[in-house]
């Protein structure tokens, strides 16, 4: 049965990177998208990564440029962006597809998962959130307006830790 450890993916920095390198951590991994009205979540991710990394837990940013083109910079831009305006520290990916022909196979799997509170299917916008536990499988999806600090999401991680 496959889980997250499974797939590899590029760092924002061209890198090859194997997604089993966060064996061990609970993880949320987020489609991003810099020019969204939920672009400030940001700040809020920021927050959950300060507050928890240090208990084993790591935000995951993917960037996506298929809602409404929202995400339209390079990856060089994308960087510099998440890093000036909210200080961004957790690792961010390069840009990928999470819905169609071309969706990442990491969205592929995350997206065929029955989790709660949100089901599976088709990412619906930017901002989507998964929780995965140590073992990388998925524990929940939380909806894109879910704020990072929401009290049930904030539960769900906190029972992972």
């Amino acid at each position: 049965m496959a889980n997250l450890h499974d797939f590899q993916a590029k760092t924002i920095d061209g890198q090859d990177a194997s997604l089993s390198d966060y064996s061990g951590k609970a993880l949320l991994v987020v489609n991003v998208a810099s020019k969204c009205g939920l672009t400030p979540h940001y700040a809020g991710l920021q927050k959950l990564q300060d507050r928890y990394a240090d208990r084993g837990f790591s935000v995951l940013g993917f960037p996506c440029n298929q809602f409404a083109g929202q995400e339209p910079g390079t990856e060089a831009e994308i960087k510099t962006f998440c890093e000036s305006t909210y200080a961004v520290t957790f690792p961010l990916f390069a840009k990928i597809d999470v819905n169609g022909a071309d969706r990442h196979p990491l969205y592929g799997y995350l997206t065929e998962q029955p989790t709660e509170p949100a089901g599976p299917g088709d990412i619906k916008w930017n901002f989507e959130k998964f929780l995965v536990d140590g073992t990388g499988a998925v524990r929940a999806r939380f909806a894109p307006p879910t704020e990072p600090d929401d009290p049930a999401l904030v539960q769900a991680l906190e029972a992972l830790l």
